[in-house]
């Protein structure tokens, strides 16, 4: 038995370019210093006095600034290529977050957090075409598994810090996380060459149409991730102080619970992902992990306020979360070709900043007026229409051509 979890564990990092390994040291040392954004909504309502209402307004411009981010990420990615961008997105995220930990007022936040989500968030689509550049057909979807697993370690390792730094200066986390930034940059520079244009390297599956914008199908698909998406950043935005709130925990117990997220993810993603990743195409999982992060949502209203009860919650979301995030990566990836891969990056990020905007906005009306039972239970609503959404292009996409 214990060869064999051996053997899993090896043919699951087995093929991987080193180019991939490079880069998710990179990403590894970038997330270890993620602690603003998950603690920002504690931050501004406990230290700064700002509303709930106030918080989920800032955290709506971190999805702002993000959608803007990402689209010129994805546009200039496919300009100039994705190594610069990825530069300059690290440099300017870095300094920017250590300058907006020292404004406490609303007005000037509000501007500084969507000058840095903008910048921030154009790193995205140039990272994913660098992973998929850095890849093949055969191993693209544990590549991004690979990334996500350096995401993932860095969270959980940043998670835990950030509850510890919190509960002495939050002034603290926007320095960590804006050196670490600075650090994944200086990185970059040092273990990985500069590619300027990357060769005409041209899927297995041909790109449906030259532009996303005119792709049908993946429209249908940013539609429905920007409902699941805005269901799923609740874990980042208004589950911590639901947690503090009304389930009365610590910051440093916050912490480990996002701590927790990130080191099952770690442990178990890779191998899941080598055993399903041929047997089925990739709407399937990820129908089936939207459908879990709405069973977890559930379980909010249904268990008791306690340790358990909220680790029992986050091993639910976490395993809904490594079914369908990887596999969504290889769903958009198998639609493009080098010439239009940073725009449906671009498009991709920006149906998750748009549902940065409407998760804390919604989120916070939604617990102001009815309160987190009622969240809970929409977002468990939301997640099961979604994963149906999913689930309905899995079939459609699975008929014979014949059919169509």
């Amino acid at each position: 038995m214990i060869t064999q979890v051996i053997h899993s564990y090896k043919q699951a990092y087995t093929g991987l370019s080193r180019s991939n390994w490079y880069l998710a040291l990179v990403m590894l040392i970038n997330r270890s210093g993620t602690m603003v954004v998950p603690f920002m909504t504690i931050y501004c309502t406990r230290q700064l006095n700002f509303s709930i209402e106030q918080a989920g307004t800032i955290m709506a411009l971190f999805g702002c600034g993000s959608i803007i981010g990402a689209y010129g990420g994805g546009k200039i990615t496919d300009r100039f290529g994705f190594y610069n961008m990825q530069l300059v997105a690290l440099f300017t995220g870095g300094l920017l977050f250590i300058c907006t930990g020292y404004l406490k007022t609303f007005t000037p936040l509000c501007v500084a957090v969507f000058v840095l989500s903008m910048c921030n968030e154009s790193f995205r689509p140039a990272n994913s075409s660098a992973t998929a550049y850095y890849s093949t057909d055969d191993n693209r979807t544990r590549s991004f598994s690979l990334n996500r697993l350096a995401i993932n370690l860095g969270w959980a390792f940043g998670g835990a810090a950030g509850g510890f730094l919190a509960s002495f200066n939050y002034q603290l986390l926007f320095w960590v996380d804006g050196c670490t930034n600075i650090l994944a940059g200086l990185l970059l520079l040092k273990l990985l060459p500069a590619v300027t244009v990357a060769p005409a390297r041209h899927n297995a599956a041909v790109a449906v149409r030259q532009s996303p914008y005119r792709d049908g199908v993946f429209l249908f698909f940013i539609g429905i991730t920007i409902l699941y998406a805005a269901c799923f950043f609740q874990m980042f935005t208004i589950q911590p102080v639901f947690f503090k709130t009304a389930w009365l925990m610590s910051e440093r117990f916050i912490g480990i619970l996002m701590a927790f997220n990130g080191i099952l993810i770690v442990s178990v993603e890779m191998v899941i992902i080598h055993q399903l990743e041929k047997q089925k195409r990739p709407l399937f999982h990820v129908a089936l992990g939207v459908l879990l992060t709405g069973a977890a949502f559930a379980l909010f209203n249904l268990l008791p306020a306690s340790g358990i009860s909220a680790l029992l919650v986050i091993a639910t979301i976490t395993l809904g979360e490594i079914l369908a995030l990887p596999f969504m990566n290889t769903y958009w990836l198998l639609r493009t070709t080098t010439d239009n891969r940073g725009e449906y990056a671009g498009l991709y990020t920006i149906a998750w900043s748009v549902a940065q905007i409407l998760s804390p906005v919604f989120g916070s009306r939604l617990i102001s007026n009815y309160g987190f039972n009622a969240l809970w239970w929409v977002s468990a609503g939301v997640c099961v229409f979604t994963a149906a959404g999913y689930f309905s292009v899995y079939l459609w996409e699975k008929r014979p051509l014949t059919e169509n």
